[in-house]
């Protein structure tokens, strides 16, 4: 991943920084995220990042713009995993470091399973998994897939050095 991104939490304080993010994605981006065409994002994203009990990552190139969002939304012992990037910063492995850091909440929120709804061919974020050090389950339900994850497995995946790491340097490069 690019250097120059800082990865940092958000919240409801960043509603027009994440809207204008949003914005700037392309029809195609936002359907592989949603999964169905969606309103102006500020109708849902309140809701989405005022959410309790959720976790909610930015990625803000040098100039404190947000160009990519990951969640992680629970369920009850389980917690769904989503991610934005926006088309200009995808294919340098933004996606992927978020993904790492959630992982890293995951393990920190105590939940037992994560998962995530794919499309069917949704090739980037494929390419995302894949790059996962994390046994994945995998079922197709005809028009969406969904993938999961034992949260001992996403430990297992981290090692103990980067852990570490991560604790001493929040709100830091990937």
């Amino acid at each position: 991943m690019s250097r120059e991104l800082r990865i940092s939490p958000i919240g409801p304080g960043d509603l027009a920084p994440t809207v204008a993010m949003h914005n700037r994605c392309s029809a195609q981006t936002l359907w592989s995220r949603y999964h169905r065409a969606m309103g102006a994002p500020q109708t849902y994203l309140p809701t989405l990042l005022a959410s309790a009990g959720s976790v909610h990552l930015a990625a803000r190139d040098t100039d404190g713009r947000i160009v990519a969002v990951g969640h992680l939304m629970p369920d009850r012992s389980a917690v769904e995993a989503a991610l934005l990037v926006e088309d200009r910063w995808q294919g340098r492995g933004v996606g992927t470091c978020l993904l790492r850091r959630l992982g890293h909440h995951v393990l920190a929120g105590g939940w037992e399973t994560v998962h995530g709804l794919l499309i069917p061919g949704e090739t980037r974020m494929t390419a995302i998994l894949r790059r996962m050090p994390v046994t994945l389950q995998c079922v197709d339900d005809g028009g969406a897939i969904t993938t999961w994850a034992h949260a001992s497995d996403v430990a297992a995946g981290i090692p103990a050095r980067e852990r570490l790491r991560l604790r001493r340097r929040r709100g830091t490069l990937c």
